[in-house]
């Protein structure tokens, strides 16, 4: 079956902190997008990958592209307004019908190998995949009333790379975008398809502030010692 991945780079920067978008940021001496193509580029040399950038964001990618001589096949495809817009667009630029497609954050650089091929695996059998992880810290939810204690025995951590069939996909994003769209997961859930559930890596960190890349740093550190 015909794999494709769909990454999603529209991270702007804000909440890093940062006067270039986060997934540009440094990692290990090259932009942390670079990591992240090359991940899904390792598990399978032959596989599509489209990279969804704000339109404004694409002379730079190139650019750097150049500049660190990253010679990895990719198609640049323009963002959206939001993720949804975004998968949506790179959706629109696979033409087969019929194989799996993996969506996934720009800025999750470490993703393992044994993360991809259990998730590819686990939506040949089941149409979907998404990696989760326990919740370890204490949880509570505000609300007019002040705040409770949730049960984090019953809630996971959702990550990426959420995996689908990709007829199932496509059809998932001809409905109208809702605020409820949190990730592709919850599209393709509206649809009344089941989501299944596969275990993530706590290692798969998504980097959003500075003190995250000090962590991947290590991470990616001692992998490679």
């Amino acid at each position: 079956m015909h794999k494709y991945t769909i990454i999603v780079a529209g991270g702007s920067g804000s909440r890093f902190g940062s006067t270039i978008p986060k997934q540009f940021t440094l990692l290990c001496g090259k932009p942390i997008l670079m990591h992240t193509i090359n991940a899904f580029h390792n598990y399978d040399k032959d596989m599509k990958i489209v990279v969804a950038l704000p339109s404004e964001h694409i002379s730079l990618w190139n650019d750097l592209c150049t500049q660190y001589d990253f010679k990895i096949k990719h198609h640049i495809v323009e963002g959206g307004q939001n993720r949804f817009g975004s998968v949506k667009n790179a959706l629109a630029s696979i033409t087969e019908a019929d194989g799996l497609v993996a969506i996934h954050d720009g800025a999750r650089p470490l993703v393992t190998q044994r993360c991809i091929d259990e998730g590819f695996k686990t939506a040949e059998r089941c149409d979907t995949a998404v990696p989760t992880v326990p919740i370890t810290d204490s949880i509570r939810m505000l609300d007019r009333k002040g705040s409770h204690m949730i049960d984090r025995d019953s809630l996971v951590a959702i990550q990426t790379p959420q995996i689908f069939n990709l007829r199932l996909l496509k059809t998932a994003y001809t409905t109208p975008f809702s605020p409820t769209f949190t990730d592709d997961a919850s599209v393709v859930e509206f649809r009344g398809t089941e989501i299944t559930l596969y275990s993530g890596d706590f290692e798969n960190i998504k980097i959003t502030h500075p003190t995250d890349v000090k962590t991947a740093e290590l991470i990616l550190s001692e992998r490679n010692e």
